[in-house]
């Protein structure tokens, strides 16, 4: 299975998520063509919004830089081989649950 093979860069997320996530890319890159980033990117994102509520963003690909906004306990950095996945959930929040936001800088994948 592909999560085995995956190296998580960065995460604030609880390990039952993070193991949600490996899960759901290992089974879109099985469904999907590696090549079709969008298709994977669109698959995990609508898996994380049904299972964890919406507001879920996802990039996949082999070279983006990112600079994001994300709840906190919300976010997932890892690749699978080339591929590098950017997992998210963002938003603009109320005065009163900012501190629930954190910005991350990604590395360049």
């Amino acid at each position: 299975m592909m999560e085995r093979q995956a190296v998580i860069g960065e995460a604030d997320m609880l390990e039952t998520m993070q193991q949600d996530a490996l899960r759901l890319a290992g089974k879109a890159l099985d469904e999907f063509d590696a090549t079709n980033s969008t298709q994977i990117a669109h698959f995990i994102k609508k898996e994380f919004d049904r299972s964890y509520g919406p507001g879920w963003q996802c990039i996949v690909g082999t070279d983006f830089g990112s600079f994001v906004t994300h709840h906190s306990g919300c976010f997932i950095y890892f690749s699978i081989g080339s591929l590098a996945i950017l997992l998210f959930r963002g938003g603009v929040a109320p005065e009163s649950d900012r501190a629930q936001l954190s910005a991350t800088d990604t590395v360049k994948a």
